[in-house]
């Protein structure tokens, strides 16, 4: 799959496509179920299946203190979309330029002259262009005039619950992983490379793989049971912390893991983070000791629901 960054970079091969456009955050269900449109109408007509996505998201842009935090970063996001049959990834730079476009010019820009687009797969409440003065019936007349297919999709609900980034963001608030995880269709994790931090886990016995969230809030904050992918053919167990780091003045959310039974360089390494368990809420310490007390009892908390874990497991396997 391709990741085309900002329009100047399409080629000919990405025109003529079906196309759909959104945030995609999460790609949970819902937009799986987008997706699988575009993907049909893709095959059927013989041609390249493609998401517009926007970065950073608009809310993002406007103010990026009140803007939701984000439940996927770029790098997963792109990976989910490939996964769910999409060949291509068109990334618009959400800037000032892009956010006064008026609807008829970003229309005209985009979906005409960039991707030529046959067939376009949007929400029936889709907004878009300055002061998101386009939608649908908009959509829907240009798509007559200029001879492309403008489909529409519904509401997708699971259990009689509608499935949204929302909702799910709530869910991961409340460290609900499992009901999350429902929504997602698959187990709530991050990735990311493994990059310096303070090195502040080694002075205290407990070295942590760092990972940065690059400034972006996360979904869900607090200490976890953790499996850690990517560094063998099997599940790592580990504890992670995610959020700010308070005992130590932590500035940025930051994503710390450590393995349980792991010794070795981790630098540069690219790792997944499978949320499995929640143990307890970020709170600041009143000192270092007290810190290196709890995150002791933070890995005696998850060795034992790991333990009890696999003791379930071999019961039901019997």
């Amino acid at each position: 799959m391709e990741l085309i960054r900002g329009l100047h970079n399409l080629k000919p091969r990405h025109q003529g496509c079906v196309a759909t456009i959104g945030n995609f955050d999460g790609v949970h269900l819902g937009h799986v179920k987008v997706l699988s449109q575009v993907r049909a109408a893709a095959e059927r007509l013989g041609c390249p299946a493609l998401a517009i996505i926007f970065e950073p998201q608009p809310r993002e842009f406007f103010d990026i203190s009140s803007a939701p935090p984000r439940i996927t970063r770029l790098r997963d996001k792109v990976r989910y979309l490939q996964e769910a049959g999409i060949d291509a990834v068109l990334c618009l730079p959400f800037n000032d330029k892009l956010r006064s476009l008026p609807a008829l010019s970003f229309v005209n820009a985009v979906l005409l002259e960039g991707l030529r687009v046959r067939h376009f797969v949007v929400g029936d409440d889709f907004r878009f262009g300055c002061d998101r003065a386009g939608d649908f019936t908009l959509l829907q007349q240009i798509g007559t005039a200029c001879g492309f297919v403008v489909e529409n999709t519904h509401t997708f609900s699971l259990h009689g619950a509608r499935v949204s980034s929302s909702r799910i963001r709530e869910l991961l608030a409340e460290a609900q992983l499992a009901r999350a995880g429902k929504m997602l269709g698959r187990s709530y994790a991050i990735s990311g490379r493994v990059e310096y931090g303070q090195q502040l886990g080694r002075t205290i016995g407990v070295p942590t793989a760092n990972i940065s969230l690059r400034g972006k809030q996360p979904a869900l904050r607090g200490v976890f049971a953790v499996e850690v992918l990517g560094l063998g053919d099997l599940p790592m167990p580990a504890v992670a912390n995610i959020g700010m780091r308070p005992t130590v003045k932590g500035i940025k959310p930051n994503l710390e893991v450590h393995l349980l039974d792991y010794s070795g360089n981790l630098y540069g390494q690219h790792i997944d983070v499978v949320f499995r368990h929640y143990i307890r809420a970020e709170q600041r310490f009143p000192d270092l000791q007290a810190l290196t007390t709890q995150i002791h009892l933070d890995i005696a908390h998850a060795r034992n629901w790991f333990e009890r874990r696999e003791a379930a497991d071999e019961t039901y396997s019997a």
